[in-house]
């Protein structure tokens, strides 16, 4: 088989945590890097992924996310930006500081964005309906996460601009200094992360 990771660049907007919002903390970046995974559960294989690391704006936000689902965030300054052009193509760029140097990941739709096909790499990278987070006792949590289908852009350039072996681990520099399998732009959706279970 073959076997994927990603980096994802998203913006959270409207953000609630048990339906409350957290003031000054409801919109904000992320980026993290992530893996894939599937699980055997009674209704068949549930897809999910396992986060190596997620960056985020504010420190509260890294800290209750560590300490609520032992999830590897940090936080750093982050910075986005989305530009149209004339043709209405966006030039996408998700930014963050490292030490004194800012890195990016950097694209460029082109076209329409459509729902992504049936048994594509698209639609594998998206529909991913699990999390899977390793606990400080060596156990595992399960938690779902719901949202609907999206639709994606294909795009004409991608750029991964980052110090890899300082934010992630010497181990990830070979794979992430590859050509990508794919780059793509998701139009997202509201989603719900359900309470978590442990397995």
């Amino acid at each position: 088989g073959r076997y994927f990771a990603s980096i994802v660049g998203f913006r959270f907007l409207n953000t609630r945590v048990l339906s409350i919002p957290i003031p000054f903390h409801i919109n904000f970046e992320e980026l993290n890097l992530r893996f894939y995974v599937r699980r055997k559960g009674p209704e068949g294989w549930r897809r999910g992924v396992v986060f190596v690391k997620e960056l985020v704006p504010r420190w509260a936000i890294a800290t209750v996310a560590r300490l609520v689902y032992n999830e590897n965030y940090a936080a750093l300054p982050m910075t986005h930006q989305i530009t149209p052009d004339a043709s209405q193509n966006l030039d996408i760029r998700y930014r963050w500081r490292l030490g004194q140097a800012w890195n990016q990941i950097h694209v460029t739709t082109q076209g329409e964005a459509v729902y992504a096909a049936e048994g594509s790499e698209e639609q594998f990278i998206t529909e991913h309906y699990w999390g899977y987070a390793a606990q400080r006792d060596g156990g595992t949590v399960e938690y779902e996460v719901e949202h609907p289908s999206w639709r994606v852009w294909q795009v004409s350039h991608s750029q991964l601009e980052c110090d890899v072996a300082a934010l992630y681990g010497a181990q990830f520099v070979a794979p992430l200094s590859q050509k990508p399998s794919s780059a793509f732009v998701a139009d997202g959706s509201a989603i719900v992360v359900r309470q978590g279970k442990r397995i």
